[in-house]
């Protein structure tokens, strides 16, 4: 995959403030950046190693499959979007879109255009898995199997949230190209993040 400059400078940051906020509201909002102390650390890097990177892969998968076809992809952070992710983690909650892969340099049809953001999603789900196994190998109560388990929540919420039919998120072009895959991607994102309720 190629990257410019601004590429670079645009996922290192949308990184690293999308992995605060969460850290933020993983160590109890507001207070959390009163008491700055070792367990906010913790809650950091749990945050980057589970939010951060699936976002992070998230991002660059639709940048490597559009690339795959030829055609020029480049991520650009939101930054007013990022800040009020920050703000609002404060308050116990995020809203995160914090920012998007944009497509272009060629013809762009209904199947590429699916595939494309159909990978964003299938890559939430993957992880998502992958940290469901981590959490059953690791002991529950250690500190891996609880990191585990926060991240095989909120990838598999990041792949059912994507999965919305209206625009700009990659369930709308999903849908538009086609039916059964945008059904069994949603049914399997839904169903991870309900059985994420109950370990």
């Amino acid at each position: 995959m190629k990257f410019s400059r601004i590429e670079k400078r645009d996922l290192f940051y949308a990184g690293i403030i999308i992995s605060l906020a969460f850290a933020i509201l993983f160590a109890g909002g507001y207070q959390a950046l009163i008491s700055l102390n070792s367990g906010f650390i913790v809650a950091f890097v749990i945050a980057f190693l589970t939010a951060g990177v699936g976002f992070l892969l998230h991002e660059l998968m639709h940048k490597y499959v559009a690339q795959s076809y030829g055609l020029k992809a480049e991520f650009r952070a939101f930054y007013p979007m990022l800040w009020l992710s920050l703000l609002f983690s404060l308050f116990g909650f995020i809203i995160a879109a914090p920012g998007a892969v944009f497509i272009g340099g060629g013809f762009i049809n209904k199947d590429k255009n699916g595939k494309i953001s159909l990978a964003g999603p299938m890559t939430n789900i993957v992880l998502s898995i992958i940290f469901l196994l981590i959490f059953l190998v690791a002991s529950a109560g250690g500190i891996v199997g609880e990191s585990a388990k926060v991240g095989f929540a909120i990838n598999s919420l990041l792949a059912a949230f994507n999965m919305i039919p209206v625009m700009p998120f990659d369930g709308v072009k999903v849908l538009a190209w086609n039916k059964v895959w945008y059904a069994l991607t949603v049914i399997v994102a839904v169903g991870l993040f309900v059985l994420s309720w109950f370990i």
